[in-house]
């Protein structure tokens, strides 16, 4: 039986941030992860992408991110608790419990729910189903491998726009294909892509896939048109993810969809539990990691309010006194 002020679930941006400043409130913290290393989403899809739109970094690579938010925790030591579910939700004396997997129980001040869109699965290309880890790949950890190679990239999501930025300096050629004319992606990544000798056709699918047990070329039927077959060493299918909360769905929280509905505090209709990141629902919400960052800081202040009613919701800010 473990006790800690603060149990942050999700160790993606938003939960690092928030195990940061609840070690600068003077907070004990922990934070679960299902996945084994920190990161959340970043790690486990793109380590290697290079993110915009975090304030004070023109540019940074999701890898150096995480690692930057690791360090900035670390002086208030965080227990990670990695490689483990929180299943259950009760309470003692008002305060939460977590039930983990394996039979431990966290006693906890409050608990911050950070965990992103849940555990994901990512939506299957249908005549891929043979070739999987044989030139078919969903994430690109590592650009560096698909160097030289011949690359088809269908989706027409930020993924999608993102992945052809990143390897059409790596690879031998770049085709992206997807099923509409209008895309999903960012105005501007999608400009930046038109401006690269990046073959784009709309209007068309991925119909069939060549090879003997690895990927050597491609389909492509574009709508009223005949089928192109095109070399293709690697497919990339960026075609989006299927969420599961998981054991979350089972504690009681008010969601709309797979998301954690909160208040402007970041307050769950569950006492002392909050929530921050993509996983929350307000009017409003815009799900990018900078507002996450910003609702992590929310969350823990009132947090702090909730452990000890005495406490400020404001702390003053980190450079007063130093």
């Amino acid at each position: 039986m473990r006790e800690v002020d603060v149990t942050v679930i999700g160790a993606g941006p938003a939960g690092l941030f928030a195990a940061y400043y609840a070690g600068f409130r003077g907070l004990s913290v922990a934070v679960i992860d299902a996945l084994p290393e920190p990161g959340g989403q970043v790690t486990a899809m793109y380590p290697e992408k290079l993110i915009l739109d975090v304030a004070g970094f023109p540019s940074i690579k999701g890898r150096d991110l995480v690692a930057n938010l690791v360090a900035q925790a670390a002086p208030f030591n965080p227990r990670y608790l990695l490689g483990t579910l929180a299943e259950k939700l009760t309470y003692a004396d008002e305060r939460p419990v977590l039930g983990l997997a394996g039979g431990e129980r966290l006693h906890c001040g409050a608990v911050v729910v950070t965990g992103g869109l849940g555990s994901f699965t990512p939506r299957p290309l249908p005549v891929a189903e043979h070739f999987v880890g044989a030139g078919i790949v969903y994430f690109v950890p590592q650009p560096a491998e698909l160097a030289g190679r011949d690359v088809l990239i269908v989706g027409g999501g930020d993924s999608a726009f993102d992945w052809a930025l990143t390897l059409h300096p790596l690879a031998r050629s770049v085709t992206l294909v997807h099923r509409r004319e209008k895309f999903r992606a960012h105005a501007a990544t999608v400009s930046r892509v038109l401006r690269l000798p990046i073959r784009i056709l709309v209007n068309a699918e991925v119909t069939r896939l060549l090879g003997d047990g690895t990927v050597t070329g491609a389909e492509i039927t574009v709508r009223g048109g005949a089928a192109e077959l095109l070399p293709v060493d690697t497919v990339v299918a960026a075609l989006g993810f299927t969420a599961d909360l998981g054991p979350l769905a089972e504690w009681g929280l008010r969601l709309d969809r797979r998301h954690i509905v909160v208040d402007s505090t970041m307050a769950t209709n569950l006492p002392r539990v909050f929530a921050a990141g993509d996983i929350t629902e307000y009017p409003g919400k815009v799900r990018l990691i900078a507002t996450g960052f910003g609702e992590a800081a929310t969350a823990v202040n009132n947090a702090a309010v909730a452990i000890d009613p005495g406490a400020h919701l404001f702390p003053g800010h980190s450079s007063d006194g130093t």
